[in-house]
């Protein structure tokens, strides 16, 4: 049995606007074309997986119960477009927190490291052979190979026209 297809999306310069540890209401601030690229996703089968690092947490400057609060506002705000994400994975942990709870040198889930999107493939049958990832950073391309899933560099503009022209149309 083959799994499904997903897309694994980067949250911050790739859903939102990276306004520098975006964790409040009022920094949430859609890419332009986020949500029509999501639910163009979904239309063609994807599962949508946010794989975010979040550092800002092991940083002190908010708590890991602000992180969620956040994650789950968005994907409202998204799923008000009709753009459904299914699962959000976030990585807290750095190996310069200030919160020893969140220090650690080399965190497998982490990007550039794979964790976030191996434990998504295995929590929800994904195949990585029909996924693929998308992000701003070469951390985000680098966790991607790793977890054996296919990269796209998202560097600005229009989500919607770069997936469209992503999938060839």
């Amino acid at each position: 049995m083959t799994g499904v297809p997903a897309v694994f999306l980067d949250r911050d310069g790739v859903l939102i606007e990276d306004s520098g540890y975006p964790h409040l209401p009022e920094h949430l601030r859609l890419i332009p074309g986020a949500s029509a690229a999501v639910r163009r996703l979904n239309r063609l089968g994807y599962l949508a997986v946010i794989v975010t690092n979040q550092s800002g947490v092991a940083r002190g400057l908010f708590s890991e119960d602000q992180m969620h609060a956040f994650n789950g506002l968005l994907t409202r705000r998204l799923a008000q477009d009709g753009a459904v994400i299914h699962a959000v994975y976030a990585c807290p942990f750095h190996a310069d927190a200030q919160d020893e709870r969140y220090r650690h040198p080399d965190h497998p889930d982490r990007k550039p490291n794979p964790g976030m999107l191996l434990r998504a493939i295995a929590d929800h049958q994904i195949d990585p052979a029909r996924s693929f990832m998308i992000g701003d950073q070469q951390t985000d391309m680098a966790a991607a190979r790793a977890a054996g899933v296919s990269g796209f560099l998202f560097e600005g503009g229009e989500l919607d026209v770069f997936v469209k022209e992503l999938l060839g149309g």
